[in-house]
């Protein structure tokens, strides 16, 4: 098995890092992020997964379940309120765990795709997926120019995919990404820029992969294969301050948080509530509020993964 860089110890100064809201460990103005647009609504799914991926950024296993199940109605109502407050969202994306475990699943994308929004789902695409197949064809017939399904294949190699995922969950992965390329929906991969190869050398192994496997998938496109930066919140990471905008070139408007929200829903709480974005579920400091029209509070990058994934890594998990 390959070394996966993920077993490294917390740096000692980590600890002064990240602790007050709105100042850096060494006392400087943190940057944030206000919101611009709401444009991307997620919906978290669930926390509990088929199978546990080392180092995956949500803990999710077949045994976290701390992030509880989101009913089809609990749903229906943040969708409900984004018609009744004409809010600018154009995109609804479903993350977990795995969301074809979720029994009101496909109801909620159905009622999602019927009202006209551009649907992104995330997926292993394993045998919860693969067990869904001819409900999900029959969503795919209807629907398939707003349906788009991201499979997480982290490498086009199996043992460095399987390093992550575990024995054996290469062939389910490919089974299931080559029965939606045969079935024409349309098809993003999601992989992990983890093992020190550069992006070239990336594309170009997943483009000999998908030639082999006679997959129309462009691994040239960026929105098509999608390279996400490795999120260790045990590695030393520099905080964002305001000046950082101006050194790095990037702006706060580019940033996640500044157009999308996530709704959650804590294992025993009786409703779900609003955070940034898919990436801090657990963090209670990021919790917005419980409807949408209370989420538009400022978010400021007190958090490792703010630095690593969307300042310094410039990545979003939303579609193009």
């Amino acid at each position: 098995m390959p070394d996966t860089g993920l077993d490294r110890a917390p740096p000692a100064s980590a600890s002064r890092k990240f602790q007050d809201r709105s100042l850096t460990g060494k006392g400087e103005p943190r940057a944030f992020v206000s919101l611009q647009r709401l444009t991307t609504l997620w919906f978290n799914t669930g926390s509990l997964c088929n199978i546990a991926c080392q180092n995956c950024y949500i803990e999710s296993s077949p045994h976290n379940d701390r992030l509880g199940y989101l009913t089809a109605a609990e749903v229906y109502e943040y969708i409900q309120e984004i018609q009744e407050n004409g809010l600018p969202v154009e995109q609804i994306a479903f993350t977990g765990g795995e969301p074809f475990l979720n029994r009101e699943f496909l109801p909620m994308l159905r009622h999602a795709l019927s009202l006209g929004f551009k649907v992104l789902v995330l997926t292993n695409a394993m045998k919860p997926m693969q067990q869904r197949g001819s409900a999900l064809l029959d969503v795919q017939r209807q629907h398939a120019a707003h349906l788009t399904i991201r499979v997480s294949i982290d490498h086009y190699l199996p043992d460095r995919h399987e390093a992550i995922r575990g024995h054996g969950t290469w062939g389910g992965a490919l089974t299931g990404l080559r029965w939606l390329c045969a079935n024409g929906f349309c098809v993003d991969v999601a992989g992990r820029k983890l093992w020190g190869e550069t992006e070239t050398s990336m594309r170009a192994g997943f483009a000999r992969l998908f030639a082999a496997e006679g997959l129309p998938i462009d691994a040239a496109d960026p929105n098509r294969l999608v390279l996400f930066p490795e999120m260790d919140p045990r590695a030393e990471v520099p905080e964002i301050t305001t000046s950082c905008w101006g050194i790095l070139g990037v702006r706060p408007e580019q940033m996640m948080c500044a157009w999308s929200r996530m709704i959650i829903k804590r294992k025993g709480e009786s409703h779900p509530v609003v955070v940034p974005c898919t990436l801090l579920p657990y963090d209670p400091q990021f919790e917005l509020g419980r409807h949408l029209t209370d989420a538009a509070a400022t978010v400021h990058l007190n958090h490792p993964f703010c630095a690593q994934f969307c300042v310094l890594g410039g990545a979003s998990c939303s579609s193009a």
